[in-house]
Protein backbone atom coordinates (compact mmCIF):
# COMPACT_ATOMS: atom_id res chain seq x y z
CA UNK A 1 0.00 0.00 0.00
CA UNK A 2 1.50 3.47 -0.65
CA UNK A 3 1.10 6.22 1.97
CA UNK A 4 -2.02 8.59 1.55
CA UNK A 5 -0.41 11.72 -0.12
CA UNK A 6 -0.68 15.25 1.79
CA UNK A 7 -3.39 17.38 1.24
CA UNK A 8 -2.38 20.05 -1.12
CA UNK A 9 -3.32 22.94 1.86
CA UNK A 10 -1.60 20.90 4.55
CA UNK A 11 1.56 21.03 2.55
CA UNK A 12 0.77 25.06 1.67
CA UNK A 13 0.54 25.20 5.62
CA UNK A 14 3.97 23.41 6.40
CA UNK A 15 5.65 25.37 3.22
CA UNK A 16 4.67 28.57 5.22
CA UNK A 17 5.63 27.83 8.41
CA UNK A 18 9.40 26.82 7.24
CA UNK A 19 9.35 30.11 5.29
CA UNK A 20 8.49 32.12 8.64
CA UNK A 21 11.19 30.36 10.44
CA UNK A 22 13.67 30.70 8.02
CA UNK A 23 12.71 34.46 7.41
CA UNK A 24 13.06 35.40 11.41
CA UNK A 25 16.50 33.53 11.19
CA UNK A 26 17.43 35.84 8.80
CA UNK A 27 16.46 38.77 10.82
CA UNK A 28 17.95 37.50 14.12
CA UNK A 29 21.42 37.32 12.40
CA UNK A 30 21.31 40.94 11.53
CA UNK A 31 19.32 42.14 14.90
CA UNK A 32 22.13 42.88 17.17
CA UNK A 33 23.86 44.95 14.40
CA UNK A 34 20.28 46.67 13.48
CA UNK A 35 19.75 47.77 17.62
CA UNK A 36 23.44 48.88 17.51
CA UNK A 37 22.92 50.87 14.54
CA UNK A 38 19.45 52.44 15.98
CA UNK A 39 20.78 53.01 19.25
CA UNK A 40 23.63 55.51 17.76
CA UNK A 41 21.36 56.91 15.44
CA UNK A 42 18.55 58.02 18.53
CA UNK A 43 21.08 57.43 21.09
CA UNK A 44 17.92 55.59 23.36
CA UNK A 45 17.54 51.75 23.69
CA UNK A 46 14.21 51.70 24.06
CA UNK A 47 13.10 53.99 20.68
CA UNK A 48 16.00 51.99 19.13
CA UNK A 49 14.25 48.40 19.98
CA UNK A 50 11.50 50.14 18.63
CA UNK A 51 12.78 50.89 15.45
CA UNK A 52 14.20 47.33 14.98
CA UNK A 53 10.82 45.47 15.87
CA UNK A 54 9.23 48.03 12.79
CA UNK A 55 11.81 46.50 10.95
CA UNK A 56 10.83 42.99 11.59
CA UNK A 57 7.49 43.88 10.94
CA UNK A 58 8.53 45.14 7.40
CA UNK A 59 10.93 42.75 6.84
CA UNK A 60 8.10 39.84 7.55
CA UNK A 61 5.55 41.60 5.52
CA UNK A 62 7.67 42.30 2.51
CA UNK A 63 6.12 41.84 -0.79
CA UNK A 64 9.50 41.92 -2.90
CA UNK A 65 11.99 39.41 -3.47
CA UNK A 66 14.82 39.95 -1.19
CA UNK A 67 18.77 39.49 -2.37
CA UNK A 68 20.41 40.99 0.42
CA UNK A 69 18.76 41.11 3.81
CA UNK A 70 21.11 42.98 5.21
CA UNK A 71 21.60 45.82 3.19
CA UNK A 72 17.16 45.65 3.52
CA UNK A 73 17.31 46.06 6.99
CA UNK A 74 19.72 48.74 6.99
CA UNK A 75 17.76 50.64 4.61
CA UNK A 76 14.62 50.25 6.54
CA UNK A 77 16.26 51.11 10.00
CA UNK A 78 18.31 54.06 9.02
CA UNK A 79 14.95 55.21 7.14
CA UNK A 80 13.23 54.82 10.25
CA UNK A 81 15.73 56.69 12.61
CA UNK A 82 15.82 59.44 10.21
CA UNK A 83 12.29 59.60 9.97
CA UNK A 84 12.23 59.93 14.40
CA UNK A 85 14.65 62.20 14.37
CA UNK A 86 12.87 64.52 12.10
CA UNK A 87 9.91 64.28 14.33
CA UNK A 88 12.30 64.63 17.57
CA UNK A 89 13.63 67.93 16.09
CA UNK A 90 10.12 69.34 15.52
CA UNK A 91 8.79 68.64 19.30
CA UNK A 92 12.10 70.20 20.97
CA UNK A 93 13.15 66.85 22.35
CA UNK A 94 16.81 66.97 20.35
CA UNK A 95 17.37 70.82 21.14
CA UNK A 96 18.79 70.93 24.80
CA UNK A 97 22.16 71.81 25.70
CA UNK A 98 22.15 68.82 28.46
CA UNK A 99 20.91 66.11 27.02
CA UNK A 100 22.60 63.11 26.80
CA UNK A 101 22.61 59.81 25.13
CA UNK A 102 21.54 57.11 27.35
CA UNK A 103 23.71 54.96 28.97
CA UNK A 104 23.38 51.03 28.42
CA UNK A 105 25.15 47.65 29.79
CA UNK A 106 26.24 46.44 26.40
CA UNK A 107 25.76 42.77 27.76
CA UNK A 108 22.77 43.11 29.43
CA UNK A 109 21.16 45.28 26.19
CA UNK A 110 22.08 42.55 24.30
CA UNK A 111 25.05 45.03 22.05
CA UNK A 112 27.66 42.93 23.71
CA UNK A 113 28.87 41.88 20.36
CA UNK A 114 30.26 44.83 18.93
CA UNK A 115 34.02 44.84 18.30
CA UNK A 116 34.42 48.25 18.37
CA UNK A 117 32.85 49.41 21.40
CA UNK A 118 34.71 53.16 21.21
CA UNK A 119 32.13 53.37 18.64
CA UNK A 120 29.47 52.85 21.32
CA UNK A 121 31.23 54.67 24.04
CA UNK A 122 29.49 57.97 25.73
CA UNK A 123 32.09 60.56 23.89
CA UNK A 124 31.34 58.71 20.66
CA UNK A 125 27.41 59.52 20.83
CA UNK A 126 28.14 62.50 21.93
CA UNK A 127 29.86 63.65 19.38
CA UNK A 128 27.10 61.77 16.70
CA UNK A 129 25.01 64.49 18.56
CA UNK A 130 26.69 67.55 16.96
CA UNK A 131 25.13 66.17 13.50
CA UNK A 132 22.26 66.38 11.21
CA UNK A 133 20.48 63.40 11.14
CA UNK A 134 21.71 62.59 7.52
CA UNK A 135 25.05 63.05 8.73
CA UNK A 136 24.86 60.75 11.62
CA UNK A 137 23.48 58.27 9.03
CA UNK A 138 26.15 58.55 6.24
CA UNK A 139 29.16 58.34 9.13
CA UNK A 140 27.65 55.34 10.52
CA UNK A 141 27.05 53.48 7.32
CA UNK A 142 30.18 54.01 5.99
CA UNK A 143 32.72 54.49 8.56
CA UNK A 144 31.20 51.91 11.01
CA UNK A 145 29.75 49.94 8.54
CA UNK A 146 31.89 50.19 5.80
CA UNK A 147 28.92 50.40 2.87
CA UNK A 148 30.52 52.77 -0.03
CA UNK A 149 28.65 56.05 -1.11
CA UNK A 150 26.74 54.23 -3.79
CA UNK A 151 25.09 52.11 -1.50
CA UNK A 152 24.39 54.23 0.93
CA UNK A 153 22.44 56.91 -1.26
CA UNK A 154 19.38 55.42 -1.87
CA UNK A 155 19.11 54.72 1.93
CA UNK A 156 20.12 58.30 2.98
CA UNK A 157 17.73 59.51 0.02
CA UNK A 158 20.50 61.83 -1.37
CA UNK A 159 22.77 61.22 -4.38
CA UNK A 160 26.48 59.62 -4.11
CA UNK A 161 27.64 63.17 -4.67
CA UNK A 162 25.57 64.48 -1.39
CA UNK A 163 26.51 61.95 0.81
CA UNK A 164 30.28 62.14 0.21
CA UNK A 165 29.48 66.14 1.00
CA UNK A 166 27.86 64.87 3.85
CA UNK A 167 30.10 62.40 5.40
CA UNK A 168 32.98 64.95 4.85
CA UNK A 169 30.99 67.99 6.87
CA UNK A 170 30.56 64.82 9.50
CA UNK A 171 33.99 64.23 10.16
CA UNK A 172 34.75 67.94 10.44
CA UNK A 173 32.26 68.29 12.95
CA UNK A 174 33.78 65.08 15.00
CA UNK A 175 37.11 66.03 14.57
CA UNK A 176 38.37 67.68 17.52
CA UNK A 177 36.53 65.38 19.47
CA UNK A 178 38.12 61.99 18.23
CA UNK A 179 40.69 62.56 20.93
CA UNK A 180 38.62 61.06 23.28
CA UNK A 181 38.22 57.91 21.73
CA UNK A 182 41.62 56.64 22.02
CA UNK A 183 42.33 56.05 25.70
CA UNK A 184 43.49 52.70 26.97
CA UNK A 185 41.10 51.00 29.34
CA UNK A 186 43.65 50.79 31.92
CA UNK A 187 43.84 54.60 31.75
CA UNK A 188 40.57 55.16 31.64
CA UNK A 189 40.13 53.13 35.31
CA UNK A 190 42.64 54.54 36.87
CA UNK A 191 41.41 58.18 36.03
CA UNK A 192 37.95 57.01 37.23
CA UNK A 193 39.30 55.11 40.23
CA UNK A 194 40.89 58.44 41.10
CA UNK A 195 38.11 60.54 40.55
CA UNK A 196 36.06 58.65 42.46
CA UNK A 197 38.42 58.81 45.60
CA UNK A 198 38.86 62.90 45.70
CA UNK A 199 34.90 63.45 44.28
CA UNK A 200 34.23 61.04 48.03
CA UNK A 201 36.54 63.04 49.93
CA UNK A 202 35.22 66.17 48.39
CA UNK A 203 38.94 67.35 47.72
CA UNK A 204 38.47 69.64 45.07
CA UNK A 205 42.38 70.52 44.43
CA UNK A 206 43.02 66.56 43.69
CA UNK A 207 39.74 67.05 41.54
CA UNK A 208 41.13 69.59 39.42
CA UNK A 209 44.37 68.10 39.04
CA UNK A 210 42.81 65.19 37.14
CA UNK A 211 40.64 67.48 35.24
CA UNK A 212 41.90 68.99 31.88
CA UNK A 213 41.93 72.56 31.87
CA UNK A 214 38.45 72.70 29.68
CA UNK A 215 36.86 69.74 31.15
CA UNK A 216 32.99 70.09 30.78
CA UNK A 217 30.18 68.98 33.07
CA UNK A 218 27.22 67.65 31.77
CA UNK A 219 24.79 66.37 33.87
CA UNK A 220 21.22 65.48 31.92
CA UNK A 221 18.17 65.43 34.69
CA UNK A 222 15.77 64.83 32.03
CA UNK A 223 13.44 67.88 30.29
CA UNK A 224 11.77 68.87 33.61
CA UNK A 225 15.06 68.35 35.22
CA UNK A 226 15.93 66.55 38.48
CA UNK A 227 15.64 67.98 42.12
CA UNK A 228 16.84 66.25 45.17
CA UNK A 229 16.59 68.01 48.15
CA UNK A 230 18.15 71.43 47.99
CA UNK A 231 20.25 70.47 44.83
CA UNK A 232 19.21 70.69 41.46
CA UNK A 233 20.30 69.55 37.73
CA UNK A 234 22.77 71.78 35.81
CA UNK A 235 20.73 72.39 32.90
CA UNK A 236 23.67 73.86 31.02
CA UNK A 237 27.17 71.95 30.62
CA UNK A 238 29.41 73.81 33.25
CA UNK A 239 33.15 74.26 32.17
CA UNK A 240 36.54 74.97 33.36
CA UNK A 241 38.72 72.29 35.91
CA UNK A 242 38.62 74.90 38.84
CA UNK A 243 34.53 75.24 38.28
CA UNK A 244 33.85 71.83 38.01
CA UNK A 245 36.13 70.51 40.66
CA UNK A 246 34.35 72.44 43.05
CA UNK A 247 30.95 71.61 41.72
CA UNK A 248 31.60 68.01 42.20
CA UNK A 249 33.13 68.53 45.50
CA UNK A 250 30.12 70.47 47.11
CA UNK A 251 27.34 68.30 45.58
CA UNK A 252 29.15 64.81 46.88
CA UNK A 253 28.74 66.19 50.28
CA UNK A 254 25.46 66.56 50.41
CA UNK A 255 24.13 63.22 49.23
CA UNK A 256 24.74 59.79 50.50
CA UNK A 257 25.08 56.86 47.80
CA UNK A 258 25.65 53.97 47.03
CA UNK A 259 28.28 53.96 44.50
CA UNK A 260 29.54 50.77 42.40
CA UNK A 261 31.69 50.64 39.39
CA UNK A 262 30.79 48.88 36.46
CA UNK A 263 30.77 49.02 32.35
CA UNK A 264 28.75 51.14 30.94
CA UNK A 265 28.82 51.63 27.06
CA UNK A 266 32.02 49.49 26.70
CA UNK A 267 33.91 51.47 29.54
CA UNK A 268 33.84 51.58 33.42
CA UNK A 269 31.65 54.09 35.03
CA UNK A 270 29.73 54.51 38.25
CA UNK A 271 26.01 53.92 39.16
CA UNK A 272 24.81 55.28 42.14
CA UNK A 273 22.16 53.98 44.33
CA UNK A 274 20.57 55.55 47.12
CA UNK A 275 19.22 53.22 49.59
CA UNK A 276 19.18 50.64 46.80
CA UNK A 277 17.04 52.33 44.10
CA UNK A 278 19.28 53.48 41.51
CA UNK A 279 19.99 57.45 41.42
CA UNK A 280 22.42 58.38 38.67
CA UNK A 281 25.35 57.28 36.25
CA UNK A 282 28.46 58.88 35.85
CA UNK A 283 30.99 58.19 32.84
CA UNK A 284 34.32 60.08 31.69
CA UNK A 285 35.65 61.17 28.67
CA UNK A 286 39.11 60.69 28.68
CA UNK A 287 42.35 62.10 26.62
CA UNK A 288 45.88 62.48 27.10
CA UNK A 289 46.21 61.41 30.79
CA UNK A 290 43.16 63.87 31.60
CA UNK A 291 39.34 63.51 32.25
CA UNK A 292 37.70 66.21 29.24
CA UNK A 293 33.91 64.99 30.03
CA UNK A 294 32.13 64.21 33.16
CA UNK A 295 28.80 63.06 31.87
CA UNK A 296 26.44 62.30 34.83
CA UNK A 297 22.87 60.63 33.81
CA UNK A 298 19.67 61.71 36.22
CA UNK A 299 17.16 61.17 34.58
CA UNK A 300 15.70 57.61 36.00
CA UNK A 301 13.24 57.13 32.62
CA UNK A 302 16.76 56.83 31.13
CA UNK A 303 18.24 54.73 33.45
CA UNK A 304 16.55 51.74 32.04
CA UNK A 305 19.40 49.80 30.98
CA UNK A 306 22.65 50.54 33.28
CA UNK A 307 22.17 46.62 34.34
CA UNK A 308 21.29 44.79 37.64
CA UNK A 309 23.10 45.86 40.96
CA UNK A 310 26.51 44.41 41.46
CA UNK A 311 26.97 42.16 44.55
CA UNK A 312 29.84 44.52 46.07
CA UNK A 313 29.94 48.30 46.08
CA UNK A 314 32.80 50.52 46.21
CA UNK A 315 31.45 52.75 48.78
CA UNK A 316 28.40 54.24 50.66
CA UNK A 317 29.13 57.87 50.26
CA UNK A 318 29.60 59.79 47.32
Amino acid sequence: MTEPSAPPQASRDTARIVEAHDDLQRFEAHRPELTALAYRMLGDVARAQDMVQEAWLRWHHRDVEVHNPKGFLLTVVTRLCLNELDSARARLEHRRSDRLPEPVDLAASGLGRLEALEQVSMAFLVLLERLSPVERAVLLLHDVFELEHDDIAPIAGRSAAACRKALERARKKVSAGRRLLGASRAEHERLLSAFLRAATAGDVPALASLLAADAQLVTDGGPEGRVVGRLRNLRRPLQGAERVAAFIAARTQSVALEVEVKDLNGQPALVFRQNGVLFAALLLGVAEGKIERVFFHADLARLGHVGAACSGSAGRRR
